[in-house]
């Protein structure tokens, strides 16, 4: 599946499903399940008159996930749920929505929960309304439909055929099936953009540190992780900077490449180019030290063995988030052969970053140059662990934590 399929672009994306009081409220568990099988996640808020028709149990056996009703109620685990609830999520779906929850919002009603969320929803609004064919048509419901449509909220409009009260006319919950491709078509767009005005600055590949004038110490990174982080947030709309070490792949067009062989190079460019960043990305595999002396000339085979003294190379994701400027998320790279959680949460909590992304560099689908990687990343409020994926789509996955960190 390509990252430009739908489905795919979804996948990980965190969903909020707002369920509320008609006959057709069954249907929004076929929702959920739609959603899921897409790769989101869903977490589910009900209207009390929602409950008549489908238990939160539901709900809340499905997706995993506390279903919330009333935000004020003892059993809910966030105090401001509202806001929580509809700032970290990448869509909000209403389905069924009742001509009384399209008025609530088309007038800034915040009386319970979902219309509360409403109003303190940062992200895309999808509504699939539901009711009697007169209700639908009625004026006033008219003209609060235009007024959604005018603020941006996006619709899937009902069905026509025989409703449950006997009325046959539209107004029947679309199929499930239909709200979840229009979701996915909306998370597919809105990702296109998003990063729209962002200066991201990408390090990228292997570090040599010189022994000799024919000799390095080095690692096997290729630069395929960080050129896929460039190539999808080129497609996201940022301006992208990369400053490359050395690369066993071609960089993506469009990006600004600077060259940086050794780790006090891609310190000095780095700390050059820092200042006009929104987002660092220290992707690059960096040399952790260097020897301390470098020889002028080739050092010859005439020994039995040669002791190496070495030392520490510049921190450089460290002194770029310690002089961060202007609100710059830093985020960082984890290449790890064990405990690969742990250190990574470690390596995040010592250098200050705002995200890291922790890889098990022993995998065969997940190491060194391979066209797949299986990460894990990790901000100072949750972990996300992911299955072997392609490169891309992995940037994507990283770049959609860096959207809602931003947000």
């Amino acid at each position: 599946m390509s990252s430009s399929d739908p489905q795919a672009s979804s996948s990980g994306k965190n969903i909020a499903l707002g369920v509320c009081g008609g006959i057709a409220a069954y249907k929004a568990v076929e929702v959920l399940r739609g959603l899921q099988k897409a790769g989101c996640t869903v977490r589910v808020a009900m209207t009390k008159r929602a409950c008549e028709f489908v238990q939160p149990l539901t709900f809340r056996a499905l997706s995993g996930s506390h279903v919330i009703v009333d935000d004020y109620a003892p059993d809910n685990p966030d105090p401001i749920a509202h806001i929580t609830f509809s700032q970290t999520v990448d869509l909000l779906i209403v389905a069924p929505a009742t001509a009384n929850i399209i008025a609530k919002f088309a007038h800034g009603v915040a009386d319970d929960f979902l219309s509360s969320t409403y109003l303190a929803c940062t992200a895309p609004v999808l509504i699939a309304p539901a009711m009697n064919t007169t209700m639908l048509e009625h004026p006033a419901t008219q003209r609060n439909l235009r007024q959604l449509r005018a603020d941006g909220v996006h619709f899937v409009e009902p069905d026509a055929g025989e409703m449950a009260c006997g009325t046959i006319g539209p107004g029947r919950l679309s199929e499930p099936e239909r709200i979840v491709a229009a979701a996915l078509e909306i998370l597919a767009s809105s990702r296109l953009k998003d990063l729209s005005g962002e200066r991201i600055l990408i390090t990228v590949g292997a570090t040599r540190e010189e022994i000799d004038p024919v000799r390095f110490i080095s690692n096997r990174s290729s630069g395929r992780m960080g050129f896929a982080l460039a190539e999808a947030a080129l497609k996201r709309g940022a301006d992208v900077t990369v400053v490359a070490g050395v690369t066993s792949v071609n960089p993506p067009a469009g990006a600004r490449i600077v060259k940086a062989l050794s780790a006090e190079e891609m310190l000095k460019v780095v700390a050059s180019e820092a200042g006009k960043a929104s987002i660092f990305i220290g992707a690059a595999a960096i040399a952790d030290y260097r020897p301390a002396h470098r020889a002028e000339q080739k050092i010859k085979k005439s020994n039995e063995s040669i002791t190496l003294t070495l030392e520490r190379t510049p921190d450089v994701l460290s002194q770029v988030a310690a002089s961060r400027a202007n609100g710059m998320l830093v985020v960082g790279f984890a290449a790890e052969t064990e405990n690969v959680v742990d250190n990574a949460r470690e390596k995040l909590r010592s250098k200050n970053l705002d995200a890291i992304v922790a890889n098990d560099v022993t995998r065969s689908d997940s190491g060194f140059d391979s066209p797949t990687n299986a990460i894990t990343i990790i901000t100072n409020n949750e972990s996300t662990e992911l299955p072997a994926m392609s490169k891309i789509e992995a940037a994507n996955r990283i770049l959609d934590v860096i959207v809602r960190l931003r947000k």
